[in-house]
């Protein structure tokens, strides 16, 4: 048994490593959507359920005819494992370029595409993830052969080793991150897979595993409490486990983000404070099956109307609160009960037996895959945060109800009913961080919660609670310096990320065609509240605004352009942020800019760390890069990339080409008296490439294996560690 939970701490650790990571290269892959998100964990949680359910049902049929030891059936299914971490990248690639084939080939709407990338991510994970989700009911065969072990409670023995393994995993994976990058970091899992695979081979030949009476399946342990008349009851409550958990994740991470940041780390805390609470509560479940007490089980299960509701006070932005003790006191109390009764539940339900814990874990996963599904497309964009914790927490309400009608001691029901009532009263008197921003807009979609606040030019956009933009003229001279530089009078222009709509705004003021794309729906819906005269622009035979990842769209277009502007959400080292900054990025835009066409990207603060690496992506994919700091100073530049010579230029001879409208447009917010003055304020602020990269000349270029902007721990922690020598340019 010592040896089994070594074995499940290294394959959980391995497993939530995978996921992140191929989370992470799908998106670069095939988009920064939300729904491609929901299909690669949905894919992800369908695999382990299927694997799981077929090798109980496998064991069930012909574990009496399996002769050699079960621990080598264990280590090869491990060994399976390791090779995924290699071959997932592969076909993720494969996987791209078929569908970048077929695209190019046909026109394809956005929603077949989706369908295209679910079935390739499908047949490319679920094999893999099956393999992870075979190794429970492997390793309880294993232990049931073996006369010296107890079987009965082997499913949560396994599933304790596994959650702290998972804990373990969140918490190192940024770390591998930013030392190895995305690849290294697999490779380091492949490694730890085979040494499991190595050990248990190993194992098996020195230890004679004897077959006994155990081997055959005795019956399952029956609970009447839980399974009673022709209803498996246990097996629906772990359905509502899984399904309300996950679908809380989604709201939690929507709660959370205003205090503690779109960063990997935030996301890496939520999940980590989940698995270790979780860790917790399963420990104390295998505490407390030594002496079973049905009355406290019964008020465990009443408690999560309560307990699934607390992130709402902890999230009520009016009580003063560190930001991880937020996450901590809101998550880990509803966790570590549903981390009790998790294992509990299938430990009853299945009584040892691999073929019944197969089946009862797959239940609870299938749960875990509508978990996100109705929260991220049903509940947030219909009822937003509030009102869809107390949806998810309802099934909780109704056993309490149901619990009322039951024979029940006195002491028990006035502890019931107190529950419900502290749960309607967190439900009724807290508030979400909307309450600090009461008479703007506020919509809501499967993205994001998008909110408009503010007056005159104190208007602002906040997605998720964070700042996304302010009416600045930082954004206009995106669009006119850039259109200004080119060599020829501009035909049309793309813009990455809407914001405000103001570098929208005023590439259209040149009165060429302009595509904005933007990942959030409800984000463009605002850009009448912050432009009075964004109405008639938007229905502008001109404009065309598509709500898509703007890689993907990039990826997808054959359309050439003139000017791409990209201004990347803040901050710098957001989740995800580096596909929009990467050698990959600048790569594929580079094949939709027509000739003497430039790309401007905005690099808004970070670190020497963060302005070297991005410096260097540019100049490995364009011959021709010029850096203005930005106009207010700071650590902030307008990058210039062209594939052609970008011309110096004074002020007059950027003014030459420029319409009068677009000429009124630049100046309209200033901060310049005259328009020769405005664009002296940038040409005044040159610096060359090399200056940015001189602080930190070990730094590599920024890639989408090597997301430096985004995993910058160590390197904080550490000067000068966690990075790989560069080369020389």
């Amino acid at each position: 048994m010592f040896w089994f939970a070594i074995f499940f701490f290294l394959s959980g650790l391995c497993s939530i490593v995978y996921e992140l990571v191929w989370l992470r290269l799908a998106m670069a892959k095939f988009g920064v959507t939300t729904a491609l998100v929901a299909i690669v964990l949905s894919v992800f949680m369908a695999g382990l359920g299927a694997g799981s359910w077929m090798a109980g049902r496998a064991l069930r049929r012909y574990g009496e005819r399996i002769k050699s030891p079960a621990l080598r059936i264990y280590g090869i299914i491990e060994l399976l494992i390791g090779f995924s971490a290699l071959m997932v990248p592969l076909e993720l690639v494969w996987g791209s370029r078929l569908l970048e084939h077929v695209a190019g080939q046909a026109s394809v709407s956005s929603g077949i595409f989706y369908l295209m990338s679910g079935a390739w991510l499908a047949l490319t994970l679920i094999p893999w993830c099956a393999c992870m989700g075979a190794t429970i009911p492997v390793a309880m065969f294993a232990i049931r052969r073996d006369s010296r072990s107890g079987s009965e409670r082997s499913f949560s023995f396994l599933y304790l080793a596994n959650v702290i393994g998972a804990v373990a995993g969140a918490c190192v994976a940024p770390a591998l991150i930013e030392l190895y990058g995305f690849h290294g970091t697999l490779r380091t899992g492949a490694m730890l897979n085979g040494a499991i695979a190595v050990s248990a081979f190993a194992l098996s030949c020195l230890s004679a595993e004897r077959v006994s009476d155990a081997a055959a399946p005795p019956a399952a342990t029956t609970d009447h409490s839980i399974r009673t008349g022709n209803g498996n009851i246990a097996l629906l409550l772990l359905f509502t486990t899984g399904l309300t958990t996950m679908g809380m994740e989604v709201i939690w991470i929507r709660l959370y983000t205003f205090f503690i940041g779109p960063l990997v780390y935030s996301f890496a805390e939520i999940l980590a404070t989940y698995l270790a609470a979780t860790f917790i509560g399963s420990k104390l479940y295998r505490t407390w099956s030594r002496r079973p007490r049905q009355a406290e089980l019964r008020l465990l299960w009443v408690s999560l109307a309560l307990l699934g509701l607390l992130p709402l006070l902890t999230a009520d932005g009016r009580y003063r609160m560190v930001p991880l003790l937020r996450v901590i006191v809101g998550i880990a109390p509803f966790a570590a009960v549903v981390g009790f009764l998790t294992p509990m539940l299938v430990d009853r339900w299945s009584g040892g037996d691999p073929d019944r814990a197969g089946r009862a874990y797959a239940i609870n996963i299938l749960g875990c895959i509508g978990g996100p599904v109705v929260a991220g497309f049903l509940l947030l964009p219909w009822f937003g945060e509030h009102v869809s914790m107390l949806i998810l927490v309802l099934p909780w309400f109704g056993m309490a109800m149901v619990g009322a009608t039951r024979k029940q001691s006195g002491r028990q029901m006035v502890a019931s009913a107190a529950l419900l009532i502290a749960a309607l009263t967190l439900f009724f008197f807290t508030q979400d961080y909307e309450f600090f921003y009461k008479g703007g807009i506020i919509r809501r979609d499967s993205t994001a919660t998008v909110i408009a606040a503010g007056q005159g030019m104190d208007k602002t956009l906040l997605v998720n609670g964070i700042g996304m933009t302010v009416l600045s003229p930082v954004t206009k001279m995106m669009a006119h310096f850039t259109l200004a530089h080119l060599a020829r009078p501009p035909r049309n222009a793309l813009i990455i990320c809407f914001g405000m709509g103001t570098t929208f705004r005023s590439a259209m003021s040149w009165g060429i065609p302009v595509t904005a794309v933007e990942l959030v729906p409800s984000v463009p819906e605002m850009f009448t509240y912050y432009h009075p005269d964004g109405g008639p622009l938007l229905t502008s035979p001109r404009a065309h605004v598509v709500i898509d990842d703007g890689r993907r769209f990039l990826d997808r277009s054959a359309e050439k352009f003139d000017a791409i502007i990209v201004d990347p959400p803040p901050p710098l080292s957001a989740a995800g942020s580096s596909l929009l900054y990467s050698r990959d990025f600048y790569a594929l835009a580079r094949q939709r800019l027509a000739a003497g066409g430039i790309l401007q990207q905005w690099l808004y603060d970070g670190d020497d760390a963060d302005h070297a690496a991005v410096t260097r992506a540019l100049l490995a994919v364009f011959p021709y890069v010029r850096v203005y700091r930005s106009m207010w100073g700071g650590h902030s530049y307008h990058f210039l990339a062209s594939m052609s010579p970008i011309d110096e230029r004074n002020a007059q001879q950027l003014l030459a080409p420029m319409p009068a409208t677009a000429i009124a447009d630049m100046m309209e917010w200033g901060p310049a008296k005259t328009p020769e003055e405005q664009f002296d304020l940038l040409l005044s602020r040159e610096v060359t490439p090399q200056s940015l990269i001189a602080p930190a000349p070990g730094t590599p270029e920024l890639q989408d294996d090597r997301p430096i902007n985004e995993y910058n721990r160590l390197r904080t922690i550490f000067p000068g560690k966690g990075l790989g020598a560069a080369p020389a340019l």
